[in-house]
């Protein structure tokens, strides 16, 4: 069910990021280098079902590597640490981060090709698009 996001996806769009960022508590100059990062994502599974997920910019890399459902801690590119865990729903690859009391729930799901992520905090929705390289 995950072999639909293996591969390596390149940004070609973010909409409502800023405010997702703002929504989560990310600081402004933070959230400007945010803005301007066009990262690709690199998605793999190796042979136990462990998926590696790679997040690559000129401005930061970040990976996480985990299997569904189980959760995991995860320090993300703004510097929370989280507790995530990641599962598939309806298709989509849903990753549930929670930190002091606060969710966040990013959707990935591809679509016509394109990988499309939702990133969701309360009523906030960032969209950010990929296609495949």
């Amino acid at each position: 069910m995950v072999e639909q996001f293996v591969g390596t996806w390149k940004m070609i769009s973010s909409e409502n990021f800023d405010e997702y960022m703002k929504a989560l508590g990310v600081g402004f100059a933070t959230r400007q280098v945010g803005n301007r990062t066009k990262p690709n994502l690199l998605v793999s599974v190796d042979d136990q079902g462990l998926i590696c997920m790679k997040s690559q910019s000129a401005f930061k890399t970040t990976e996480i590597k985990f299997k569904l459902n189980e959760a995991f801690e995860e320090t993300t590119a703004d510097d929370r640490k989280t507790t995530t865990v990641v599962s598939m729903e309806n298709g989509k690859l849903v990753q549930k981060q929670t930190w002091d009391g606060k969710e966040t729930v990013l959707e990935r799901e591809v679509t016509d090709g394109k990988l499309i992520a939702k990133c969701k905090m309360g009523d906030v929705v960032a969209v950010r698009t990929y296609v495949k390289e």
